[in-house]
């Protein structure tokens, strides 16, 4: 896997790189890829979830599927590498590792502009961890394969990233370039700004006691739709900073159209069905993350106050 790189290119070379990166990309995982097992909780609907919104499959039909664990390292997972968060690793394939690096600069970026918003508002900003895997990966909300795709788990305030998952981005949705990859890990970073506010706990409580599937999964769009406005939030601020480069944005904008649940359910079943939608539209997606890249505030990312 070489990566993509077309499309406008981010000034990203040479810039500072996070730390809180754990590379278990040389970690065995013998399920390959696609597999899935998960764990009971929040954890369990994030993934299904996100599994519904890659593949447009119902997510009623996948929670039927998943196979719970126990807590814990399950019987012939190798979990061995770093004990925590080290920076990326060499591999051996250039262009994953380029990748690599492009992530933990992506991801100190984040750091810088929500550890700002967060002290001018009296708070503070816990660090959150990129693990980059291969195949697959446990985490404190499961086991999850590739076929999962990017995703955030709130038990451990880790994201989790394939990097694999950039070329099919590209190759399968039509959405090259470097900020169409930092947007998917703007996005799932927006996930953690959502748990340290206490917004996926309240959402999660409200899933539950939610009186049908449709009704749950709106609250799923919303939350989502959230996190890209907030992934606009970040963009917005990394362009302050020099980070980005005329076109960028144009690029993230075209990825949020590429994933939103009716192109996803066209290109996997032909036809849309708007009560089984976790994500968005591909429109609404298109209009949230830009209200971040041009506001700059998160307060202007309240999804939950209206008519999407």
């Amino acid at each position: 896997m070489t990566g993509s790189r077309k499309g406008a290119a981010m000034r990203w070379e040479g810039r500072r790189e996070s730390d809180q990166v754990e590379d278990r990309r040389g970690a065995r995982f013998p399920g390959g890829r696609g597999g899935l097992a998960v764990g009971g909780g929040c954890g369990t609907l994030i993934l299904v979830l996100v599994i519904s919104y890659l593949t447009g499959v119902d997510p009623r039909a996948l929670l039927q599927t998943v196979e719970s664990v126990q807590p814990g390292a399950p019987a012939g997972v190798d979990t061995t590498g770093p004990l925590g968060p080290a920076g990326p690793q060499a591999s051996g394939d250039a262009g994953e590792d380029q990748l690599a690096h492009f992530a933990a600069v992506v991801l100190a970026d984040t750091e810088e502009t929500w550890s700002g918003i967060f002290r001018e508002r009296g708070r503070q900003y816990r660090l959150p961890t990129l693990v980059l895997f291969r195949e697959g990966v446990q985490s404190a909300c499961g086991i999850a394969g590739s076929a999962v795709g990017p995703f955030y788990c709130p038990g451990d305030e880790k994201l989790y990233l394939d990097l694999g998952f950039f070329e099919q981005l590209a190759r399968q949705f039509g959405a090259p370039g470097d900020f169409a990859q930092a947007y998917v890990i703007a996005h799932e970073i927006g996930h953690h700004v959502q748990n340290q506010l206490g917004i996926a706990e309240r959402v999660t409580a409200a899933q539950q006691n939610a009186g049908s599937r449709e009704e749950a999964n709106e609250l799923s769009v919303r939350m989502e739709l959230q996190a890209d406005c907030l992934a606009g939030v970040w963009g917005r601020s990394a362009a302050g900073r020099g980070l980005l480069e005329p076109g960028d944005a144009e690029e993230g904008l075209r990825a949020a159209q590429a994933i939103g649940d009716d192109r996803m359910q066209r290109m996997a079943q032909g036809y849309v069905a708007p009560e089984t939608w976790t994500h968005g539209s591909s429109e609404m997606r298109v209009h949230w993350l830009r209200r971040g890249l041009e506001s700059g505030d998160p307060d202007q990312c309240d999804t939950f106050g209206g008519q999407l």
